[in-house]
């Protein structure tokens, strides 16, 4: 039996069934951007490695963190001992997240870190006595995860966990931010959120975000100010606040967080995908200390979450490079130069293609194409990687999101590949 076959029959991939699942392309190695696969196609990557890979593959200073690390500590328990790489990388997140967020946890997934900030929140009214103040407030068209807690906080009817309805925990969530991120700002947009908040807020412990990019869940980007009304609303009702950064955070949306277009700073915040450069599983929950303080000094004062690879040595290693790497580059005008490209090359397909396009939308290194139809991802795929590039559309959405040091030759392949798909009705 060959690999492929073997792979279609034994392996269980994401988001797919076992009967007629989607191809599975081979890939051999990996440099840049670029994707090699077992026939010796080479695919230009557009979506780092689900939004991970921000600086490409191959990438001398991050294998040559793990090598070194390798040699000193690959892995050990985190309970009761610490390391260098841990301590440096606690640091430096510290230093980068929005000032008053000093307390980290480091975990081993997005998904863990969503959980871990459900939790905490859940625990400081817990500690606080206040056991009624145990549900959470979101907006429609979120995503956070795919573990159990996580997906009680995804939009419940239009995500991709209406099956676990009724068995998930029930948390409010408010219509999804109508007002875009170029739109005039209408303090009205707000009105359903602000609603629920107003009359639920005894039982709200907190409110979580995607700040400004709504990932997964739709790829929509809404305005800044909905999320300084969102601060002031959980300052008058006395309820935490949580950003989901793990999918807007390192400079994606233009800024470093998606916060900063907002200049708001969250209560809790959790990190992960860019965090090791797509090297290696990571992410962090980082809390302020009125958190931190409120759980520890409480009735619950142990906060009981401890994953096995938590602050892994390796991971965090290249994590702490991938950082260096970042901060010392020039990605804000990376960041910017891809966004103007992208709005030169996209933008127009919407007027061209008005019967196959709803709309088209680009912020940062985001390229976002929505059709009036769902895509077909095994035919897409295939069309798309004849061309040489590879793009994982989901739902109606063909996008992009590619590694920051993608040239321009390289990033027109890309969106001259969405607009051929389109034309020729490939998907």
């Amino acid at each position: 039996m060959n690999d492929l076959l073997f792979d279609k029959e034994h392996i269980w991939h994401p988001y797919s069934s076992f009967i007629n699942p989607d191809p599975a392309y081979k890939v051999i190695s990996c440099d840049k951007v670029r994707l090699k696969l077992e026939d010796g196609a080479e695919l230009i990557d557009g979506m780092s490695s689900w939004w991970a890979a921000i600086h490409g593959y191959n990438v001398p200073e991050l294998n040559k963190s793990v090598i070194d690390q390798s040699a000193k500590m690959s892995h050990v328990m985190f309970g009761g001992l610490t390391h260098d790489p841990a301590i440096s990388l606690c640091r430096k997140i510290i230093e980068i997240t929005p000032e008053g967020l000093d307390k980290v946890f480091l975990c081993d997934s997005g998904s863990v870190a969503v959980e871990v900030t459900m939790k905490m929140a859940l625990q400081y009214w817990f500690s606080k006595g206040i056991k009624d103040k145990n549900k959470f407030l979101t907006i429609r068209s979120g995503y956070h995860g795919d573990t159990f807690n996580a997906m009680s906080v995804c939009d419940p009817d239009t995500g991709m966990h209406q099956m676990y309805k009724g068995v998930l925990p029930e948390n409010y969530f408010a219509d999804s931010p109508e007002c875009g991120y170029y739109d005039e700002w209408d303090c009205n947009k707000i009105k359903s959120f602000k609603d629920i908040i107003e009359k639920e807020n005894h039982k709200i412990a907190a409110v979580i975000l995607e700040p400004i990019v709504q990932g997964a869940g739709g790829m929509k980007f809404y305005h800044p100010k909905y999320l300084n009304e969102v601060r002031k609303l959980c300052d008058r009702f006395g309820i935490l606040l949580i950003f989901d950064e793990i999918a807007t955070g390192f400079g994606r949306t233009g800024e470093l967080w998606g916060c900063d277009h907002s200049k708001v700073t969250p209560d809790i915040m959790c990190i992960g995908k860019a965090l090791t450069g797509g090297y290696m599983t990571l992410a962090a929950t980082i809390a302020s200390g009125k958190v931190a303080l409120g759980i520890s000094e409480g009735k619950a004062p142990i906060f009981m979450h401890g994953p096995t690879f938590m602050a892994n040595p390796l991971a965090c290693s290249v994590a702490n490079k991938s950082i260096d790497l970042l901060l010392n580059s020039n990605w804000r005008s990376k960041v910017k130069n891809i966004e103007e490209q992208l709005k030169n090359e996209l933008l127009p397909i919407r007027e061209m293609f008005s019967d196959k396009v709803k709309d088209v939308r680009v912020l940062g290194a985001i390229g976002v194409v929505e059709l009036r139809k769902k895509v077909d991802v095994a035919k897409a795929q295939k069309y798309l990687t004849g061309m040489g590039i590879w793009l994982r559309p989901f739902g109606n959405l063909l996008y992009t999101m590619p590694p920051y040091i993608i040239g321009s030759a390289d990033l027109s392949r890309i969106t001259e590949g969405m607009y051929k798909l389109i034309e020729n009705d490939e998907y």
